[in-house]
């Protein structure tokens, strides 16, 4: 009976296995040393935080210390676990010779510090350590059904904390504990964690893009600038609202008008095939249109998935491509110095004739 159950994700382990080897094969790669959690979790499902994944032609070792040893035999799929008792995880994989014949191996250059690629070098003599950064996150960006579904329950999880969190919002509370409470209830909905320390900033603090939570208490007239997402079963959700208490300033509404245009405008014209710079063009023409063109300094989005920035990127600068079943965020912002700022942002997933919108919050101007 276990086998039966285990057996889908098994399949899934191994396929995604496959598509890594298949790149290894394109970078003449022998093994594969990856290092960065994600990654890991992706390609055999463990969870915590210290391992070490070797890929190879025609096996896979994953490595861990004795704190993971029962974790590590529930959740790994498609891995021989090694537990190394004394030592680092590479002295271990040093010890069962598992780059006995290799001569290239990739690692995640861009995750890996150098004093580590450094041992690794030391113990693996006669091994050239090739950097293969992006690699296994260009796998991760598009997401198959089951990941979905899971980013789902992390967005369904956010929007119930935002509604409940309106009904707190009011003229004396501190931004601090806002934020204590979006903590807080996301626990209730069942969430891991934050998927990153939530951002409640109010008056002109709202336009501190990623300002921190005060001791302010909101005031009327106030905008008050709400980011926050959470983590459930490792899939994360990143939610963004600006609302208004006892009354919105003329400014402010203007820019929470266009500001809500623009996220529409891309959205509705998003499709499958452009290029991040594409789309993020498409919101920053709007916004140049109504006169914030200066005011809107940040990227459009970013790819939503095991991380809460994760490929693809959409921005000014980004070349890559979206595709049908990727994930990711569309969140324009304005911010006026002095004054305040307001960003919409939604999770949506590209479906092959445009985008779907994962986020049920309200977006509309709301008004406490």
């Amino acid at each position: 009976m276990a086998a039966a159950v285990d057996a889908p994700e098994e399949r899934e382990a191994a396929r995604r296995v496959a598509l890594v080897r298949r790149q290894m094969q394109r970078r003449r790669a022998d093994a594969l040393f990856v290092t960065h959690a994600p990654n890991i979790r992706y390609l055999c499902g463990f969870s915590g935080s210290n391992g070490l994944l070797v890929v190879k032609a025609r096996s896979v070792l994953f490595f861990t210390d004795p704190r993971y040893a029962e974790q590590a035999s529930s959740e790994v799929r498609g891995a021989r676990v090694g537990i190394v008792a004394a030592g680092t995880l590479a002295q271990g994989a040093h010890k069962a010779r598992v780059l006995a014949g290799a001569t290239a191996v990739g690692f995640d250059g861009d995750r890996v510090p150098v004093a580590h690629l450094n041992t690794w070098k030391a113990l693996f003599r006669g091994v050239r350590f090739r950097d293969a950064s992006g690699m296994i996150d260009a796998l991760r960006a598009v997401k198959a059904p089951e990941e979905l579904a899971g980013i789902r329950r992390a967005v369904d999880a956010t929007d119930r904390v935002f509604s409940a969190v309106l009904g707190l919002i009011r003229a004396g509370v501190r931004e601090r504990d806002l934020a204590a409470e979006i903590t807080y209830r996301h626990r209730l909905e069942g969430a891991d964690r934050d998927a990153f320390d939530p951002i409640v900033v109010s008056g002109p603090r709202s336009a501190l893009i990623h300002g921190r939570p005060s001791d302010r208490r909101l005031r009327n007239g106030d905008a008050l600038l709400l980011d926050f997402g959470c983590v459930v079963d490792g899939w994360c959700s990143d939610l963004t609202r600006t609302v208004f208490i006892g009354r919105a300033p003329r400014a402010l509404r203007e820019a929470h008008a266009a500001v809500l245009r623009a996220q529409r405008k891309a959205i509705a014209e998003a499709r499958p095939g452009m290029t991040g710079r594409e789309l993020d063009g498409i919101a920053r023409e709007s916004l140049t249109r109504d006169g914030y063109g200066d005011q809107f300094p940040h990227a459009l989005g970013h790819g939503l998935g095991l991380e809460v920035h994760e490929q693809p990127r959409i921005s000014w600068a980004s070349s890559d491509v979206l595709a049908e079943g990727m994930v990711a965020t569309v969140e324009p912002g304005v911010y006026i110095p002095g004054t305040g700022g307001v960003r919409i942002e939604d999770d949506v997933v590209f479906r092959a004739s445009g985008v779907e919108v994962l986020n049920r919050a309200p977006r509309e101007l709301l008004v406490l």
